[in-house]
């Protein structure tokens, strides 16, 4: 049974409801345009967007790779353990990743800028600076068994997989990034869809962030008016 949760964020006007989808276990080389089309029949129709995890897509497209199977070095290991509890980066594995991207210089000098940025009494300058090759990662830990273990990197051509689930259903699509911080981000959306109206819709995160396994989520508009979802 599917279960309605009426968006309240002062962000979007009210009537705009979203209902969780549940899946199951999506697995690399899924056809994941047919297994959203089927999950949401019944739920969705025209006029109403969908949300899928950007997880979900990644790992549908084979996009991820165990920690075990990456190497960090000794500048990775030192960083990370000057890192925050929430961030990617605290991670060896991941920093790692990031290193082998941009290089170690560039990672120094960010986390240089960072330290002085503290001390200046700004925050987030290793972010700023590091930009796409931070957040297309999503650390091992926030994803579900069995993939607790894995770092997921940001799907490809999220435009492109939102108009194919948009083309077979009839029902605006979005890929997101959202999670538990009051943080959403639109990383693709077929045509016409409000980006901005579906991260502010999100940033409850109606997604869960544990093993809700329900990495779909579809946006209703039930109020008069114009529907605010759409361009």
């Amino acid at each position: 049974m599917t279960q309605t949760l009426a968006v309240t964020r002062s962000e979007v006007p009210p009537g705009l409801v979203a209902i969780p989808v549940r899946t199951r276990l999506v697995r690399p080389n899924d056809d994941l345009v047919t297994l959203v089309a089927g999950c949401v029949r019944g739920i969705a129709r025209e006029g109403d967007v969908l949300a899928v995890s950007e997880t979900a897509v990644a790992i549908a497209q084979g996009e991820f790779v165990p920690a075990e199977f990456v190497r960090p070095s000794k500048l990775a290991y030192a960083l990370s353990r000057r890192a925050g509890a929430l961030a990617t980066v605290n991670q060896p594995e991941s920093l790692q990743l990031v290193i082998d991207e941009v290089g170690p210089w560039k990672v120094v000098y960010a986390a240089a800028m960072h330290v002085l940025g503290r001390l200046r009494g700004k925050r987030g300058a290793f972010y700023e600076i590091m930009g796409d090759a931070i957040t297309a990662l999503d650390g091992y830990t926030g994803t579900m068994p069995p993939y607790e273990r894995a770092i997921v990197f940001a799907p490809r051509e999220p435009d492109a997989f939102c108009e194919a689930v948009f083309e077979r259903t009839g029902v605006g699509c979005t890929v997101v990034d959202a999670n538990d911080l009051e943080k959403a981000k639109v990383l693709g959306a077929s045509r016409g869809v409000n980006r901005q109206t579906v991260e502010h819709a999100l940033l409850d995160n109606p997604h869960g962030n544990g093993d809700e396994q329900t990495p779909i989520v579809v946006l209703k508009w039930r109020a008069q008016g114009v529907n605010p979802l759409w361009t």
